[in-house]
């Protein structure tokens, strides 16, 4: 794909009725040899959330779609509809009775009826972990086997935003042969059609062979709606979409409305829809053609499937009665289309493999017309892409420990109240829950904000389920006396370190009230690695004692809990330790209260603009300072960090294995919104030129903290607290730094907020970010793109790499990124948007929350 952007010149001259690309023309004998196949896909849309919420959906559109399918499609078995999402397609079957699920089983077998893709939702490729994505998939899959004993194996994804490579692993790895994508940049809509590469075998980047090829088919036009899939001409098209007759509420917007075909009409509509078909086919290698017929919540009313069904058959019995025409048109589901595609193209045979093209890479950044690309979306609503990441750090944890609890519970007797059913439906739930939220218009933030609500309500509540699950499970793991095992709901055994009052704020930890009696302290490692980690926890008390699980004391580190910038809360104190556990390992650490502890304090330093002589604490050592030009310095074995006395922002890095030092600016910038009628939403990323620095008229308070366990800076903007912290700590998390953001633009009118960080890294226009937290793409910065075509979904990483050294920013959520200069990362965190973009949303983006984001960045040597 980097290869494709090369050559196109990403001009966009008007194209006629096809307004983004050519004008078709054939010979009309050019089917004589071999008449046109022609397949028209009837399929709906049914976004599981976006104007309303899932419920909404269900009760007013989506029921009454698979209750009018299950009639319509016995009417007449020539009859085809497709289905994807099983969020959707789960809650009414449980809803029906027998008779109609034994209807439904038939239609499927019979091939009238396709359940295509299968996953809980069709998820959006930009933001979303493959984690998610696979547990979306598993969901959707196994209920599928479990309640109608089938499995999926086309892939359609006609809505998402931009397509990635690693949902065509994941689908080919779940034994597909075929997929279909639709929203794809309008330049290489146009390159691929001239070049005849609109199908092509998608492989891998990492793919020497071609073991992960898997067939894809590009649909060629601007929306997956009726007037943009017949053929090139809209004006046409819409004519063909039935459900739009005079009368209805839908219309066409070119002003000719479709005509019901009867004697009298039915040479001339047959002919033009015919001239239609033969001009997409021209973009296509084969003589079968693909025509999908559907759009955004169709066929909800029966009097909708009457219009389509009725007007096609008699259009297609025309059309297959004139062999003189050349063409056979009928119904069919997806799998139809690609088995004669399959059969036309001789695939399967060893010969032909190279008749399709192959192509490697994916296809972000999305545009659908002029310079509106879709790089807003990969920030909007940050706080529920950071929430996402929360519950699935938990669903996973859950799962092990729930596993590793199940078996010990059927070990004895008394262990057999163990929750075990109530605890699966719960894990469930947390999987559907995260499922439902990679949707297309959940992860994105591309949702009204009554719907956010509702996804962040979800996904709350799946947190504190899966509490739950990992207390219950944990408790009957640890237990010494398995005997003495009892089950109590009112009275968990155990409490989680910290706790979320709401759907939409930030987490507060737990404070650990100590007594001379030893408090147990659980620490749990869900990953497959061996982890020396700092974990912290709050307690009531400085005088605190720590004894690992083998009963010797920790070195501690005791730090203050503040009240805002300045003002030391003695209610509660920080303690940090070094954890050491194996893979998938629990620790119980013992938690006492000591006359004299042997804990380190932390010591601070306060930058602040006129020092006030406060009364010094009662426990810590606070020293005023002055904002100067001097700089702040910290350090640990690795690394040595110099931050600017004015600003608190790092400024220079000095790795101490080589003894180099590096520049490394962290600054902060503002986007605004062009003066243009179209501007930023929810969707578009619409920038006034270059980003402004983040100007600040008095310098920040800046809080230095040094420790034995870590040592941080901490500043203090109008709108963001930002925090580096470098931990003293063998291995990775010593020698990254860990950076934290609470982002808050509450107040701000169309502004978006970025991190930057400008290093001395010869990176020349080349950065690489990872694609869903799966593997790494290139990325190339081209000066002939607009700014906002120049920035990427990063899932979990973004670096910068010269000759010498690579300089890597792992995220902790999904955001935008991007490489605009030479050496230069930058991110953007938040976005707060006064108007709609025009993509059907009809709102801004101006529920902002108060908002972390947390990276850890890392210096390495190549």
């Amino acid at each position: 794909m980097l290869d494709v952007y090369d050559i196109l010149p990403f001009d966009n001259p008007d194209g006629g009725v096809w307004k983004q690309g050519f004008d078709i023309t054939y010979n009309e004998n050019e089917w004589d040899s071999e008449p046109l196949q022609v397949f028209v896909v009837p399929h709906s849309h049914n976004d599981p959330g976006w104007l309303k919420t899932f419920d909404d959906y269900f009760r007013d559109q989506t029921q009454h779609i698979l209750n009018n399918m299950v009639i319509k499609l016995q009417e007449d078995n020539r009859r085809k509809f497709l289905w994807s999402e099983i969020s959707y397609f789960s809650k009414w079957w449980d809803g029906i009775d027998s008779q109609k699920k034994d209807a439904v089983k038939r239609l499927i077998k019979d091939g009238q009826f396709e359940i295509v893709t299968g996953g809980w939702v069709m998820p959006d490729e930009a933001s979303a972990h493959y984690f998610a994505l696979i547990d979306q998939l598993i969901e959707g899959h196994q209920w599928l086997e479990k309640n109608l004993g089938v499995k999926p194996k086309s892939g359609w994804a006609v809505d998402p935003f931009g397509h990635s490579p690693t949902m065509a692993y994941l689908l080919k790895r779940t034994g597909f042969s075929s997929m279909l994508i639709q929203r794809v940049h309008y330049s290489i809509k146009k390159h691929f059609a001239t070049q005849k590469t609109l199908e092509f075998f998608w492989r891998q980047n990492w793919d020497l062979g071609s073991s992960t090829d898997i067939l894809c088919h590009m649909m060629p036009f601007y929306s997956y709606d009726v007037p943009h899939t017949c053929g090139p001409d809209p004006k046409i098209c819409c004519q063909f979409d039935f459900k739009r007759l005079p009368g209805g509420r839908v219309s066409c917007p070119w002003r000719v409305p479709p005509e019901a075909i009867h004697a009298g009409n039915v040479q001339h509509r047959a002919w033009m829809i015919l001239d239609q078909y033969r001009k997409k086919s021209k973009l296509f290698r084969t003589k079968v053609l693909l025509a999908p017929l559907g759009d955004d919540f169709r066929y909800t009313e029966s009097s909708e499937w009457d219009q389509q069904y009725q007007n096609y058959q008699k259009l297609f019995d025309y059309m297959n009665s004139h062999p003189e025409w050349h063409v056979k048109a009928q119904f069919g589901t997806l799998s139809d289309y690609f088995e004669a595609l399959r059969k036309e193209s001789n695939l399967g045979e060893k010969s032909s493999s190279s008749f399709f093209p192959v192509l490697s890479g994916d296809f972000f950044t999305y545009a659908d017309r002029d310079h509106h690309y879709w790089s807003g979306y990969f920030t909007s609503r940050p706080f529920y892409k950071r929430l996402d990441r929360v519950l699935e750090s938990y669903l996973r944890a859950a799962e092990i420990l729930y596993s590793l609890a199940l078996v010990q519970s059927s070990k004895s007797e008394k262990m057999r109240v163990f929750p075990s059913v109530d605890n699966y439906k719960l894990l469930t739930e947390a999987r559907r829950n995260l499922g439902l939220f990679q949707h297309h218009d959940a992860i994105t933030g591309t949702s009204k904000d009554w719907v956010v609500v509702d996804y962040g309500t979800r996904l709350f509540h799946s947190i504190m389920n899966l509490k739950k699950v990992i207390i219950d499970s944990a408790h009957i793991l640890i237990l010494k006396d398995k005997g003495a095992y009892n089950y109590d709901t009112s009275t968990p055994f155990l409490k989680m370190d910290d706790v979320q009052s709401s759907q939409d704020s930030l987490p507060r930890k737990t404070v650990i009230k100590l007594t001379s009696q030893p408090r147990y302290l659980l620490i749990y490692n869900p990953t497959e690695q061996v982890r020396f980690s700092v974990v912290s926890v709050n307690v009531n008390s400085p005088r605190v004692k720590l004894l690992s699980p083998l009963g010797k004391p920790v070195n501690v580190q005791i730090s203050a809990v503040w009240d805002g910038a300045t003002t030391v809360s003695h209610e509660a104190y920080e303690i940090s330790f070094v954890v050491h556990l194996p893979p998938l390992g629990l620790g119980v650490y013992q938690l006492l209260e000591v006359q004299s502890s042997e804990a380190v304090l932390a010591g601070y330093n306060m930058y602040t603009r006129n020092s006030r002589q406060e009364k010094p604490d009662r426990l810590f050592k606070i020293k005023e300072m002055q904002n100067s030009v001097d700089n702040i310095i910290l350090e640990n074995s690795y690394v040595k960090l110099w931050f600017s006395g004015m600003s608190g922002l790092l400024e220079k890095i000095n790795t101490k294995e080589d003894g180099k030092n590096h520049q490394m600016k962290v600054e902060f910038a503002w986007y605004g919104t062009t003066s243009n009628r179209d501007k930023s939403g929810a969707y578009l990323f619409l920038p006034d030129g270059d980003a402004k620095p983040y100007i600040f008229t008095d310098p920040p308070i800046i809080r230095v903290a040094h420790g034995s366990i870590f040592s941080e800076v901490v500043c203090f903007f109008h709108h963001v607290t930002h925090t580096m912290r470098l931990y003293n700590v063998q291995g990775l998390e010593g020698q990254s730094l860990e950076v934290s953001n609470i982002v808050d633009i509450r107040g701000e009118y169309n502004r978006e907020l970025a991190m930057r960080i400008s290093s001395d890294i010869n990176s020349q226009n080349r950065f690489y970010t990872d694609l869903n937290g799966y593997q790494i793409q290139p990325r190339l910065t081209m000066s002939k793109l607009p700014l906002q075509a120049n920035i990427f979904p990063m899932t979990t990483m973004a670096y910068i790499q010269d000759v010498g050294v690579r300089l890597t920013l792992h995220s902790a959520q999904s955001l935008g990124v991007a490489s605009l200069k030479n050496g230069q990362l930058e991110v953007i965190m938040d976005r707060r948007l006064m108007q709609d973009d025009n993509r059907g949303l009809g709102q801004g983006v101006q529920d902002n929350k108060i908002t972390a984001n947390i990276f850890r960045l890392l210096l390495e040597r190549r």
